[in-house]
């Protein structure tokens, strides 16, 4: 007999309180309905039900397996549902955090779509630049940039993200180009602080090896955009991601300097806290998200890339291998 049809069943039975109520539901004789909880007590080798001529009750292992074949029914009909087309119901509400600069410019731009494909979710948004705590503060994903420090927290790379050393020409007129990361020292450089993310300081490739400098200057700030906006005042060198940058660099507000020590690109992650029971409204939520950046034309922005020096834009941010349209139960997953 089939295993999927005994759950069923039983999960009916339990909910209804009777046989005749669930035999009732599915349209079928009360007899067929014992039956099959025969065959599942059987192969289970526990009593799962008390019966008698008044009433059912659960016994305690009746109770738990009751939970457990709840909770496999509903990710069985999740997993039906996203990959039967017009089949995804999503809905409950998401809460999302993300760093606030890119926040603005890549996540929150996105919702509008995501709430019109999915009108039964409702999401909030949070946007830092402190490393949020999602268990503890409740959130069901976090959109992160950059390395990611060990923990338990389980992250699906959405998309690569690279960074350079920028400055505006009239710095470097007045300060000097920096021909080696070594020569940052002598530099005023405008660093995220201590208790923002960058934590393992500034990358760079020296000599085939990767190197992570800490360099310092009269200002440092925890907000990102600040330090972009510092940038282009003049006031230093800044370690930006090409996503912040790539308008200033076509414009000729900004110039990048020490890109032949340019390190390999970290990734644009999506966190969550497990990898078992995602709720599909985070499922299709971390989809659509790898959807948008797996295309190469989003991150070329509004301009293009047409007539731009200096500058390719297919290099600015990139999808993952493999990003695009993979569902979540699929994606490679790695510790955050």
């Amino acid at each position: 007999m089939d295993r999927l049809k005994q759950m069923e069943s039983f999960v009916l039975v339990a909910t209804k309180g009777s046989l005749t109520a669930a035999a009732q539901a599915e349209g079928v004789a009360p007899a067929v309905m014992g039956r099959r909880l025969d065959a599942l007590e059987s192969r289970l080798g526990v009593k799962l039900l008390l019966r008698t001529t008044r009433r059912l009750s659960l016994t305690h292992e009746g109770s738990a397996f009751l939970e457990d074949c709840q909770r496999l029914l509903t990710e069985f009909d999740n997993a039906e549902a996203s990959v039967t087309a017009g089949g995804v119901k999503a809905s409950g509400h998401l809460r999302v955090t993300a760093p606030a600069g890119f926040g603005r410019r890549h996540v929150a731009p996105l919702v509008p779509d995501f709430l019109a494909r999915h009108p039964d979710v409702s999401v909030s948004l949070n946007l830092s630049d402190r490393v949020v705590d999602i268990v503890n503060e409740g959130f069901d994903c976090a959109v992160r940039v950059g390395d990611l420090s060990d923990s338990s927290l389980i992250s699906m790379r959405l998309a690569d993200n690279r960074r350079l050393c920028v400055a505006t020409p009239a710095y470097l007129r007045r300060a000097g180009i920096p021909r080696h990361p070594s020569e940052l020292a002598r530099h005023q450089c405008l660093t995220l602080s201590s208790d923002a993310s960058q934590t393992r300081g500034w990358a760079f490739r020296v000599d085939g090896q990767l190197q992570h400098l800490r360099p310092t200057g009269r200002l440092d700030c925890s907000d990102g955009q600040v330090l972009h906006d510092w940038c282009r005042r003049g006031l230093g060198l800044a370690w930006r991601s090409t996503w912040e940058v790539v308008d200033d660099i076509r414009s000729g507000a900004l110039v990048s300097v020490l890109d032949d020590f340019a390190a390999p690109p970290n990734g644009i992650f999506a966190v969550v806290s497990q990898r078992k029971h995602l709720p599909l409204r985070v499922r299709l939520w971390i989809d659509f998200l790898k959807e948008h950046y797996a295309q190469p034309r989003y991150w070329q922005g509004s301009e293009g890339s047409e007539g731009s020096e200096g500058l390719d834009a297919s290099n600015l941010c990139s999808g993952s291998d493999g990003a695009g349209g993979a569902s979540t139960t699929t994606s490679s997953m790695e510790k955050a």
